[in-house]
């Protein structure tokens, strides 16, 4: 089946979503790009600028107890023995509205195994004068609270230069350590202050291997946190998350290791989450969603 994908252009700005997974396939300014892409009518490779909901990340084991009633969920990462990403990543969504600037989409979550919550997912890309905008909305379309959380695979870049001649700005103060095996949160968050995960000022990604959840994200005075992939030359691409995104997955794909972008070299994602890994057990930063309850968050992708 062949996948629609949408174009939308502001200046020199201009953007593709597919309707797989509302995937964003290219963003580029200046014809210069800012985000990994891949061939329209092919999987993206890791995922890569795909929306993950009802849960973002990882679910130990599938198994996940919520207002009293325990569930186990399809075990989609079989090799680690946990349900990972959610449910809509691979789904095609619905077009709800497309013009120059913006594209609209849509999906219902419906009844999975170990998931009996029906939600109605809505998702907008929109190009302005200082890059993308994203804005997520989820609304409780049953009859009975539901837990939730979202992320989003996105992948920077600065053009065509490698990433190991990048630095990386994180504003982010502490870190969840994670299981190697599982990739498992196996402790409380710790500060990064004076430790190898210190990225509060911009250090270079030269032989840096990462696939950690960053919190303790601090804004700027509007309301927006500010992370940056930066070339040598002083030319950057900026991932900002609203308030409503706590999160923030940090993973250097890396071809030696079978990952990702052969052609391109190591990758970078920095996904912003509303939640850290395996939350629907640890219950850290898990919405709730009433009956009729609606959550929205935003984040965007703009250039220094």
């Amino acid at each position: 089946m062949r996948v629609p994908g949408y174009e939308i252009r502001f200046g020199d700005w201009k953007a593709e979503v597919v309707a797989r997974g509302a995937g964003l396939r290219a963003l580029t300014r200046g014809g210069r790009a800012l985000t990994e892409t891949w061939p329209a009518q092919e999987e993206p490779p890791l995922s890569a600028g795909l929306v993950l909901a009802p849960w973002p990340n990882r679910i130990r084991d599938g198994r996940f107890r919520f207002d009293g009633v325990d569930h186990q969920l399809s075990l989609t990462e079989p090799a680690r023995e946990n349900a990972i990403h959610g449910l809509v990543r691979r789904d095609i969504w619905a077009l709800v509205a497309h013009d120059e600037h913006r594209v609209e989409q849509t999906i219902r979550v419906g009844l999975h195994k170990g998931w009996p919550y029906p939600l109605q997912l809505r998702v907008v890309h929109e190009l302005g004068p200082d890059g993308l905008v994203v804005t997520h909305t989820a609304t409780n379309i049953g009859a009975m609270p539901a837990p939730f959380g979202l992320g989003v695979h996105a992948y920077l870049r600065v053009g065509d230069v490698p990433l190991d001649e990048c630095t990386l700005h994180l504003t982010a103060g502490t870190r969840l350590p994670l299981d190697p095996e599982r990739m498992l949160p196996s402790g409380p968050s710790r500060s990064v202050f004076g430790t190898e995960y210190d990225f509060t000022s911009p250090r270079t990604l030269d032989g840096v291997w990462l696939d950690t959840p960053f919190s303790s994200i601090v804004p700027d005075p509007d309301g927006r946190a500010r992370h940056t992939l930066r070339a040598p030359d002083g030319s950057g691409t900026v991932l900002w998350t609203d308030r409503r995104f706590a999160w923030v997955q940090v993973f250097t794909a890396d071809p030696a290791r079978g990952q990702g972008y052969p052609e391109r070299g190591r990758a970078l994602a920095v996904e912003p989450m509303t939640c850290p890994p395996d939350a629907f057990n640890s219950g850290i930063d898990q919405v709730v969603l009433a009956p009729d309850g609606e959550w929205s968050g935003t984040w965007g992708i703009g250039t220094v």
